[in-house]
């Protein structure tokens, strides 16, 4: 059965005064990003008002009028979402609301994630080199059930096999606009806030804590990992 086209709606809204026509073309963007669970891009805004409506504009007054709200809007993934402030996470996590948080990320699954998001496109094998270990299957097969991971443009190496990059999904639940918001390597090193070796030979989360904590630097030496589940 053949899905049925959108409704149409006037949004050029001739007829209203500009300052009415610009509250509803306010309305309507802000009731899209409100009802939809990923973030909205432009050109899904633009289908709900008219051709002469200035998007960033529009977007700039209905962040204002949020101000002094709990919750803001935000610019992810190339769209725009509702997020709540960082100071009301406690209340949240307190009260509860949300339930039991969705599958975490191993620790070997975080490193492949940082990989990818760093050095993309790679492929599997790219990805052994990059990180020392075998990155079997299953691993990759994780981060891409949980949409972080797609496949990318087929690799000029024998076999074509095929690269692996980020997904929009990764963007949004780490709260970048885009690929360019990534902390850059070597300023995060510089003011020791993480340690490339430590990023790639033991622990992700390690890594982006004190790069110059010696009795961590201790305690996680020696424990590689194999990223491999395949028998």
């Amino acid at each position: 059965m053949a899905k049925a086209p959108p409704p149409t709606i006037d949004t050029e809204l001739e007829d209203l005064p500009a300052s009415m026509r610009w509250r509803e073309w306010m309305g309507r963007a802000e009731a899209v990003i409100f009802a939809s669970p990923e973030p909205v891009g432009r050109a899904v805004l633009a289908r709900v008002v008219g051709r002469d409506c200035n998007l960033d504009r529009l977007i700039a007054d209905i962040a204002a009028e949020l101000t002094g709200r709990p919750y803001e809007l935000v610019s992810v993934a190339g769209g725009w979402q509702h997020r709540t402030k960082p100071a009301f996470a406690g209340a949240i996590q307190a009260s509860g609301a949300l339930g039991r948080p969705g599958p975490a990320l191993s620790q070997g699954e975080l490193t492949i994630l940082m990989a990818i998001a760093y050095f993309q496109p790679l492929t599997r094998t790219d990805l052994s080199t990059v990180l020392g270990r075998n990155v079997g299957r299953d691993a990759i097969a994780a981060l891409r059930k949980q949409d972080y991971v797609a496949s990318g443009p087929r690799s000029p190496q024998p076999g074509a096999p095929y690269t692996y990059v980020t997904t929009p999904a990764f963007l949004g639940a780490f709260g970048f606009a885009s690929l360019r918001e990534l902390p850059d390597m070597e300023k995060l090193e510089e003011a020791g806030l993480l340690s490339r070796d430590r990023l790639f030979s033991s622990d992700p989360l390690a890594a982006l804590t004190s790069a110059g904590d010696d009795g961590a630097a201790e305690e996680h030496d020696g424990s590689h990992q194999d990223y491999s589940h395949d028998d």
